[in-house]
């Protein structure tokens, strides 16, 4: 049977083809018997050891790897779920190390999945079918890098999703292996800086600059010696990121900018620190705009100019002050040794010391910072840290540290007491609500600290945030003039932001009951949708999300709805607001929804689709009556048979 399958069936092998290279015949007929050649019940099952043996395409991932011994303590189970076969190995404490799955039912693996702590880091993908893997996805604890490979040779040509941080990780990357092609592509190209709608001058400024990166590229990674065959990333350091409004000198849209960014790296047990200047957002990815500056000894080279804001040069080494410089980095190096043994425990008490140990660093890097601009950059790194450490129940001591850093760290910068401030009331309320609080008092007490913080603070975005909430915990308490008043609160004192269009949004939908709304948008396929094309028929507007089980559960009444007042001509809208669109792509292949889907990239927070009617929470959902007014705002989907009688009653 080896034989058989190894001679009928080398090409649909358990290894993409961009890595069979490196296997031996005889590795490659052993795994040849785990191809998926019948179905999953008659198809050989390959050993944990076979399985064990195959490794991702790219060489930088970061997964749980397994001795010849352990191995033999795996297990192999067969995949039984709709439209998916194939197996996952399970290690002998049941957490899973890889996945290796059919999903279209061609028989051929397509979907190569590993593993480290249970968690999956990393994927190969072959989204043709060709039995060439074609995508490369990160994830979870691994990044959230997402990488095409056009020509299916092993190598990425264009990053489909990747974040700042992991920019500046290329780039050092690209610079320690001299190479071009990687490097290219993190550089925004022509196309994507007509995509901005920057003004005519500045698309010209950007074109020439990328350009001349892209040229210069190879002779900038032969000349430079800092950055050497050993180096390795660290960390990426940069003021917050600024907004370019649309209406700046001639642009159409608002832009995404980091400017004067730094990547800091070690070398041989030596620090060192590359300018990387300015980055900007293009869709779910953020792009290079010009050539790294560094110096022969490693010390990132201020720019004196940016390139959409006066520069307040982010510099984490200071380079104009080695002693200065040299206690950061090893401050830094530490941060770094206590990030990674956080990966190495799940001891509740270990990682409370962990979390306080880190602040600490934090604390030591704020006392040292040679300016504001650094100053403020590790202060928020320590609320976030802080506040996420708090949240998720790891480390409820920090709440004390958090209220202290308003009055401690932020100094006299409102903007930092702010935030500081706000995150602490978000830390807190999470920590009150425990199962023997009384939430009627927690409710309470956070509207209190919310009030109290916008007398505090009526200016600063936190205050924009703080009104959203209050508003939002009207609308819930059926309140719906107090929550116009917040609304219109922040719509008036916070024009041209994304609260400020939230808020916006959410009087007009409070406001929109026998009114005619539009809503407009492209479909999950790309297609344009409005509104208004679905005129003479009733319509249900459903905003939902994958992480939100209620949605999930919406869905079913909806499909009985739409089967139910067939003959009435119901239509229902999906809004979706998850992060990305290969997210509820995933969810709609298996879902199956018979009715039109909208996205748009930016998720709850975000999207303009959200934005559009305020939308906050999910689900959310509208009935708008055949002339196209709305007859609900917000609905539950449980109360829609009712609502759609009485609203035929009235045709």
């Amino acid at each position: 049977m080896t034989d058989h399958l190894n001679s009928q069936y080398d090409d649909t092998s358990l290894a993409p083809a961009s890595r069979r290279g490196r296997f031996s015949r005889s590795l490659l007929t052993a795994i040849a018997v785990a191809t998926l050649t019948y179905s999953t019940a008659h198809a050989a099952t390959p050993s944990a050891e076979t399985a064990l043996k195959l490794e991702p395409v790219q060489a930088d991932v970061d997964y749980e790897k397994v001795s010849s011994a352990d191995a033999k303590r795996c297990v192999v189970q067969n995949i039984d779920e709709k439209n998916t076969s194939g197996w996952v190995v399970v290690g002998p404490d049941g957490s899973m190390l890889r996945r290796f799955a059919d999903t279209n039912g061609d028989s051929k693996i397509d979907l190569w999945s590993y593993y480290k702590y249970g968690v999956e880091v990393y994927r190969d993908i072959d989204e043709d079918y060709d039995n060439k893997a074609d995508q490369y996805r990160w994830l979870g604890t691994g990044g959230s890098r997402w990488g095409l490979d056009d020509d299916e040779d092993g190598r990425i040509d264009r990053w489909k999703q990747i974040s700042a941080e992991e920019v500046s990780a290329e780039l050092v990357a690209s610079l320690r292996d001299s190479a071009p092609a990687r490097f290219a592509a993190i550089l925004i190209d022509e196309s994507e800086i007509k995509s901005l709608g920057l003004g005519r001058t500045k698309t010209g400024q950007l074109t020439a600059k990328s350009g001349r990166a892209a040229k210069d590229f190879r002779e900038l990674a032969k000349r430079q010696k800092a950055v050497g065959p050993n180096a390795k990333w660290v960390q990426f350091a940069a003021s917050k990121p600024g907004v370019v409004p649309a209406g700046t000198d001639g642009s159409t849209k608002d832009v995404l900018v980091y400017e004067n960014s730094v990547a800091m790296y070690e070398q041989d047990e030596k620090s060192g620190q590359l300018m990387v200047g300015t980055l900007i957002q293009v869709g779910d990815a953020w792009r290079l705009v010009e050539l790294p500056s560094l110096s022969a000894d490693g010390e990132a080279i201020a720019q004196t100019t940016g390139n959409f804001f006066t520069p307040g040069a982010v510099r984490p080494g200071n380079a104009g002050d080695s002693a200065m410089g040299e206690q950061t980095q090893r401050l830094v190096s530490q941060l770094e040794a206590i990030d990674q043994k956080f990966s190495t425990t799940d001891q509740k008490d270990d990682i409370e010391k962990l979390h306080a140990q880190r602040s600490d660093v934090i604390e030591a890097l704020i006392a040292a910072a040679p300016d504001e601009t650094e100053r403020d950059t590790w202060v928020r790194q320590l609320v976030d840290t802080l506040s996420v450490a708090v949240q998720s129940g790891q480390y409820p001591d920090g709440v004390g540290r958090l209220r202290g850093i308003a009055r401690k760290q932020a100094g006299d910068s409102e903007m930092l007491q702010a935030y500081a401030d706000y995150e602490a009331i978000n830390a807190e309320y999470v920590v009150r609500q425990t199962p023997e609080a009384d939430f009627a008092k927690v409710q309470e007490w956070y509207l209190d600290a919310l009030n109290g913080f916008v007398d505090r603070y009526p200016r600063t975005p936190e205050a924009a945030r703080a009104w959203l909430q209050m508003a939002l915990s009207k609308e819930f308490e059926d309140k719906e003039s107090e929550a116009l008043n917040y609304y219109k609160k922040v719509a008036a004192n916070f024009r041209g932001t994304d609260a400020g269009e939230k808020a916006l949004g959410a009087v007009r939908r409070l406001e929109s009951v026998g009114q005619r709304i539009e809503l407009e948008g492209d479909t999950m396929d790309g297609k344009t949708f409005k509104l208004s094309a679905l005129r003479g028929k009733p319509v249900v507007i459903h905003y939902w999300a994958t992480w939100c089980e209620p949605c999930k559960q919406d869905m079913k009444l909806l499909r009985r709805l739409q089967a139910s007042y067939k003959r009435a001509g119901l239509q229902i809208v999906g809004v979706n607001v998850d992060g990305t669109r290969e997210t509820a792509s995933e969810f709609l292949k298996e879902s199956s929804l018979p009715w039109v889907q909208l996205f748009e990239p930016g998720g709850l927070e975000d999207s303009g689709l959200a934005k559009s009617l305020g939308v906050q929470t999910l689900p959310t959902t509208l009935l708008i009556d055949a002339a196209g007014k709305v007859v609900r705002h917000n609905v539950r989907a449980d109360e829609l048979p009712n609502e759609i009688d009485e609203m035929l009653k009235k045709k």
